[in-house]
């Protein structure tokens, strides 16, 4: 296989930058719903940064097409570890991380996770054959699950910190660690999170590959670049029907990580951060099961029915989680959430892959991704209400977010029907 070298520093390069910050990503939202009591403001920066990302996504979207990835990689990180360096050293030398800088940290690294995702999956792509895509969409995911594997056992420690002979709860698991661990504070956490940025940049400048497909360097305007985007999905409707309506198990997804799980954990469960770390483990084991076998389960069967399959089995874990106050029920959900989001992930990028040419790619995942954030956006605002963080009301979020998913199915569900008419 050529670029095998190539492919593992930038698996490499992504470990390392992603364990880092999914211990702040963890880390954030806990800090703004336990420290600072502020679940309604975080509601409020987090619908407003998605809000914004939407312009960002279309811009995003044209740099991918129109610079070389891993160009794009390095400069993204200097970007980034700068942030959170000059951050961390606020910090101590104040003493404590600012509301408004914590805040800071969290729009850069949502910013960061707009560009980073479809850079890494458009730099895959240009570095395999298409007969390795479904594998190289496999890769990316249990690499990326498996980092978040190791930021939640880690996160569970760094957020609640362990004195020599207590016990810590991980992933549902009691242990009795012989020594002691620290709480750690914002700033070192953001520190460890600036410095892999760095190694991060290291690693991807050691990348040498040949692209098996060459990519143009566009000199359009982003107008322009964003029409080409457009004009390519109005003349394959179809494809941007799949291309969203696949994408509703990331929006409440990623609503329901950020805004809804520490609420959950916190006013439903009753529970500690480290229940909260520990459904991130649970997701994140689901989801590198999901890339690892989810190819070889739905091998007999056509994408779009297995995409409309793993949707009616979020729905129905979404209304089971909702009205139930077990942690075991809860890190099952966890556990499937990964499965099916990982797994619908799998499967649409490899359809997307097999169906967009290479430099396009970039321009049209930000149509799908304007769409998603819009919708992200939604919810958001809506689950902002100060109403859902009383009591246990966090429940009906999680019942509205299964409702959304299932009836995401029903054009899915038309559009295989229509595609086996016609074949």
């Amino acid at each position: 296989m050529k670029n095998k070298s190539a492919l593992r520093l930038l698996l490499a390069a992504n470990i390392i930058s992603g364990f880092a910050t999914g211990i702040s990503m963890l880390a954030i939202p806990w800090y703004f719903l336990t420290i600072a009591n502020e679940a309604s403001l975080f509601g409020a920066i987090y619908a407003g940064t998605t809000f914004v990302s939407l312009f960002w996504n279309l811009y995003a979207g044209t740099l991918i097409d129109s610079y070389p990835r891993k160009t794009i990689f390095i400069y993204v990180s200097l970007v980034c570890g700068t942030i959170l360096g000059g951050v961390s050293a606020y910090g101590f030398m104040t003493g404590a991380v600012p509301l408004a800088l914590v805040a800071v940290v969290f729009i850069t690294t949502m910013f960061n996770y707009n560009i980073h995702y479809s850079a890494l999956y458009a730099f895959g792509q240009e570095l395999s054959d298409p007969s390795r895509y479904g594998k190289i969409s496999s890769y990316l995911e249990i690499q990326n699950q498996a980092t978040s594997v190791l930021s939640g056992a880690f996160a569970a420690l760094l957020l609640t910190g362990v004195e020599s002979g207590k016990t810590i709860n991980m992933a549902g698991i009691v242990f009795e660690l012989p020594f002691s661990f620290p709480k750690w504070n914002l700033e070192s956490i953001f520190l460890m999170d600036a410095a892999t940025y760095g190694a991060s940049i290291l690693l991807v400048s050691m990348i040498r590959y040949e692209p098996l497909k060459k990519v143009s360097i566009l000199s359009e305007s982003i107008p322009q670049r964003i029409k080409a985007g457009l004009a390519f999905l109005r003349k394959n409707p179809a494809l941007f029907s799949f291309g969203n309506y696949s994408y509703s198990i990331f929006v409440v997804l990623m609503v329901e990580v950020f805004l809804l799980l520490p609420l959950y954990v916190d006013k439903h469960l009753q529970s500690g951060s480290d229940v909260y770390a520990s459904a991130e483990i649970f997701y994140a084991l689901g989801a590198m099961l999901a890339g690892i076998f989810i190819r070889w389960v739905f091998r007999k069967s056509n994408t779009i029915n297995s995409i409309i399959v793993l949707m009616l089995l979020t729905a129905a874990i979404f209304y089971w989680v909702a009205f139930t106050k077990s942690i075991v029920v809860f890190y099952l959900f966890s556990f499937l959430i990964g499965i099916t989001n990982a797994g619908a992930r799998v499967l649409r990028t490899t359809y997307l892959f097999s169906h967009i040419s290479n430099d396009v790619i970039g321009r049209t995942n930000s149509v799908f991704s304007v769409i998603n954030i819009l919708l992200r956006s939604l919810f958001l605002l809506l689950f902002s209400i100060a109403w859902f963080s009383e009591g246990s009301n966090v429940k009906w979020t999680y019942f509205i977010c299964g409702t959304f998913v299932l009836l995401s199915a029903i054009p899915l569900w038309k559009l295989a029907q229509k595609n086996n008419a016609n074949n």
